[in-house]
């Protein structure tokens, strides 16, 4: 499974972006797709993420402001990431993340700089 991930870049607090992340290759395998998010001296945390045929997941930071959604064609699946009414504490790497169903394998995409100026 390939990822690749776009949609970063520079905003002003109260603004919106929205990443995408493609999956290719072995997507039959894949069950769960989700972002997650890290800062310089921290651990990489959960912000969102989807499972397949089952309701999303988000972190408590990002519930009301940000919305992940999925969508499936034959030879690829993609997730995004709406994010809304931004602040500077969002700022950090967003990566994207696959799972298998046998929740064994975790594939992550390069990541995407989100920075949110006050």
């Amino acid at each position: 499974v390939q990822l690749q991930a776009s949609g970063g870049g520079l905003v002003q607090a109260g603004g919106s972006l929205r990443l995408s992340c493609v999956a290719s290759g072995s997507i039959f395998s894949i069950n769960t797709m989700g972002w997650y998010r890290q800062v310089p001296g921290k651990e990489r945390e959960l912000v969102a993420v989807k499972p397949s045929g089952s309701s999303p997941n988000y972190a408590d930071s990002v519930k009301g402001r940000f919305t992940i959604s999925r969508e499936s064609a034959k030879n690829a699946v993609t997730v995004y990431l709406q994010m809304n009414s931004l602040s500077p504490e969002d700022t950090a790497v967003y990566y994207c993340n696959a799972e298998d169903w046998t929740g064994l394998m975790r594939y992550w995409g390069q990541g995407t700089q989100v920075t949110v100026s006050s």
